[in-house]
């Protein structure tokens, strides 16, 4: 297996405060990483590097077999795709649903006077229609639920068939029925032959969805544990990275976690 994303040596410094300490860390074109740590541990600092939407303050950065800062990066994020809050900010409220997944043709947020082919137009319908969105063709991004929302985003994501995808926190702030909804839906995606390498950043151990291989533990910008998730997701691991004494189960592929008692 081919690397899709490596980081050697990367440290990551704003305004005087270090977030990335030193990592190193590679992802293969089979794996499906998921990357867990408390706020601040640097988590979505790393999706910011992978997406080639920042530089690293040391160390170098390859993606997709491209070393980040020797390449053209508008190039380079064609190739990749991003699923995250920042992203969902930029799309303009009245936006049509059909239109936010359409534009990622152009890497573009919002209509304006692209010209798309027959094939982009059967492409966004054929991902809507997979990820559940076809009934909302017309609706208004501004108007849609929370899970409505990130469901968009991530068929924005794989609009363009990306060689690696990048998730921020797809699950959070959802309700129980959308959570397990998505994450059905992840589990379908992330088990496809054809899906990408893929990185997702949560908070939490029960929004792994079944079928993810491997995770990575952060505290304080540096890599707890990092490796299959059966070796990674410990009570010794956990509690290392929160602080806080912490019990794991894993039961029908899916994880949980509570402190001790």
């Amino acid at each position: 297996m081919a690397n899709v994303l490596e980081l050697r040596d990367v440290s990551f410094v704003r305004n005087g405060n270090r977030i990335l300490d030193q990592l190193s860390w590679s992802v293969d074109e089979a794996d499906r990483w998921v990357v867990l740590g408390p706020n601040g541990a640097g988590k979505s600092t790393i999706l910011q590097l992978a997406a080639a939407a920042t530089h690293p303050t040391s160390g170098t950065i390859d993606v997709l077999g491209e070393r980040v800062g020797k390449v053209d990066v508008f190039e380079l994020r064609t190739r990749i795709g991003l699923a995250a809050t920042g992203l969902a900010r930029r799309i303009p409220a009245a936006e049509r649903v059909g239109d936010v997944v359409l534009t990622a043709a152009y890497a573009v947020t919002g209509r304006w006077h692209e010209r798309y082919e027959s094939l982009d137009l059967e492409r966004a319908a054929e991902v809507m229609d997979a990820w559940d969105l076809a009934p909302l063709a017309n609706r208004p991004f501004g108007t849609l639920s929370d899970g409505e929302r990130k469901r968009v985003q991530i068929a924005r994501a794989v609009m363009t068939d990306p060689e690696l995808m990048l998730l921020d926190e797809p699950a959070g702030s959802l309700d129980l029925g959308a959570r397990e909804s998505l994450l059905a839906s992840l589990e379908e995606y992330a088990s496809s032959s054809l899906a990408p390498a893929i990185v997702m950043v949560t908070h939490h151990v029960e929004e792994i969805p079944p079928g993810f291989t491997h995770g990575m533990l952060l505290r304080e910008g540096r890599i707890v544990a990092a490796g299959p998730l059966d070796s990674v997701l410990t009570d010794a691991h956990l509690t290392e990275t929160f602080g806080l004494g912490l019990e794991v189960a894993h039961d029908g592929g899916r994880w949980s976690a509570r402190a001790t008692r």
